[in-house]
């Protein structure tokens, strides 16, 4: 870590010319994600004969990774959404170069006395506010539906797509993720994905900024239950907003509680709350089609999960675990959609 605290004091003497006396200290790796190393850190230099202390969150390029995607498109996220009314943390410097920490990263102010854990929704001081946590939760998300992709600079997202497209493209690239990485026949998965193809949904009311991993676990809300940052934006996309919506009610999140849609509110009130924020419908069908197809997508991540294991691009037994043990939770709640659809 000292080497890495060293680069990294370097590099910020170099992004700041006029900053003397730059060190780097209190760096630790944060753990889970599946695409970035993620560090926090402290930095304290002199500039303009001032002291400065900023406690920042350092992104970085891993060996391998689950979900290969482009840091600099996790980036412009961010800076589109900030100072917005969905609270990401201030983006900072994006480096391409891998001169300066072997491989390529983004820098981020650290929004500090927070947490994300989904223990803490159940335990602890915040989970007196879990009722106020859940309204803010799904409006942010319908907030997020309602932006004009255009107008905050995201008009551009794995492409352009058309209404009627954006299922087809999410269903084709995911496939293409099993295809590629299953270690086996994968039968329930298959399942769902010939369900999908002979029922598809209508077209996308609109095509809006789709986070795609927006879920309990992906935000920091503080102990007095404000939600202060919506993070892990690597699989941002323009598509149909019922593809976060669906998400956000997998069950998986639910654990131990399925009467509680990502451990805070009942599946009705929250999704109430997201058609009030952004505008649209949450109609039965489509929302149907879509959350069958959560579990594929699920899927495909846990199964690339197992890939990465069983070919030894990580050490991670974490990896192995999920591959294994949540891909099993996942086929299970897919058969139950798939019992329960025509």
């Amino acid at each position: 870590m000292q080497q890495l605290e060293e680069r990294f004091s370097r590099y910020v003497a170099h992004r700041i010319p006029t900053a003397r006396d730059v060190r780097t200290d209190s760096l630790a790796r944060i753990h889970g994600g599946a695409s970035r190393e993620t560090f926090r850190l402290r930095l304290r230099y002199a500039d303009g004969g001032q002291d400065h202390e900023r406690r920042l969150i350092l992104r970085r390029d891993p060996p391998s990774s689950l979900i290969e995607t482009e840091r600099s498109h996790e980036f412009r996220a961010y800076q589109a959404f900030h100072g917005s009314e969905v609270p990401v943390p201030e983006p900072l410097w994006l480096e391409q170069d891998p001169q300066w920490l072997e491989r390529p990263f983004f820098v981020m102010e650290e929004v500090t006395g927070c947490d994300a854990s989904l223990k803490g929704l159940s335990e602890g001081p915040a989970a007196a506010h879990r009722e106020r946590i859940g309204r803010q939760k799904w409006s942010i998300l319908g907030t997020i539906a309602r932006s004009d992709p255009a107008r905050i600079g995201l008009g551009r997202g794995r492409g352009e797509i058309s209404p009627e497209q954006c299922w087809e493209r999410e269903l084709s690239h995911w496939e293409h993720v099993i295809d590629a990485d299953a270690l086996g026949p994968e039968p329930v998965t298959r399942a769902a994905i010939r369900w999908l193809r002979r029922n598809p949904p209508p077209p996308a009311q609109r095509i809006s900024v789709v986070h795609g991993d927006y879920r309990s676990g992906n935000f920091l809300y503080d102990t007095e239950g404000t939600i202060r940052a919506i993070l892990d934006w690597e699989m941002w996309h323009l598509g149909d907003p019922l593809e976060d919506l669906a998400w956000t009610l997998n069950p998986l999140w639910s654990w131990p509680n399925a009467a509680l849609t990502g451990r805070l509110l009942p599946r009705d009130e929250a999704l109430a709350i997201w058609e009030r924020a952004s505008g649209l419908r949450a109609a039965p069908e489509p929302l149907r089609w879509w959350e069958v197809f959560t579990n594929v997508k699920s899927l495909a991540i846990w199964i690339s999960s197992a890939r990465e294991y069983s070919d030894a691009r990580s050490s991670d037994p974490t990896l192995a675990l999920v591959g294994w043990m949540i891909h099993n939770v996942q086929e299970r709640i897919a058969l139950c959609m798939l019992g329960r659809s025509k």
